[in-house]
């Protein structure tokens, strides 16, 4: 079979120790986490983990499966790149002298539709938004330059087909 990006939503109650479990799950079967975000969602006191994975399919659907036999866990459902609308965010803290002596910064910065969060005396600091390969490459482009720290947020997505979690809690709800 062959690998692929796989992002996989997991709705459920905001419990202690639920993300332990679901980690667990990913450690198990050997697979790494390569991102991984949890943020309220759109449904009131239901939280949404955002899993990035790099397998084959029929384990992404098995890990979801297991995921799912968790008790505070409502749904789960895995998605491959093109079924989503994604994005990370990543901050580079860069020394100020290079923002004034490197023109080629400069075009770093606007090329990449970069923005400048602060400025000071010794450093300066960018934000960027965008999907991993535009990402990468803004970094790869800073790189020779020295970045002194570099933060990444884990991926943030949307399906772009509807997922019926809203119905089903409705259901739950009557």
């Amino acid at each position: 079979m062959e690998k692929k990006w796989f992002t996989i939503s997991v709705y459920s109650e905001n419990n202690v120790g639920l993300l332990n479990r679901i980690s667990g799950i990913f450690l198990k079967r050997h697979i790494n986490i390569e991102s991984l975000n949890v943020s309220k969602s759109e449904i009131e006191d239901v939280s949404k983990f955002t899993v990035v994975v790099f397998t084959e399919e029929e384990v992404a659907r098995k890990i979801v499966g297991q995921i799912e036999k968790q008790i505070e866990v409502i749904k789960a459902y895995y998605h491959i790149d093109d079924e989503t609308i994604y994005q990370e965010s990543v901050l580079f803290k860069i020394n100020s002298s290079l923002l004034f002596d490197e023109r080629n910064i400069q075009n770093i910065i606007k090329d990449c539709n970069a923005t400048i969060v602060t400025v000071s005396r010794d450093f300066f600091v960018l934000a960027k938004t965008g999907r991993k390969h535009e990402i990468d490459e803004m970094y790869n482009q800073l790189l020779p330059y020295g970045i002194m720290q570099f933060v990444r947020s884990g991926r943030i997505a949307v399906s772009k087909e509807e997922m019926p979690i809203s119905a089903l809690l409705a259901k739950f709800q009557k």
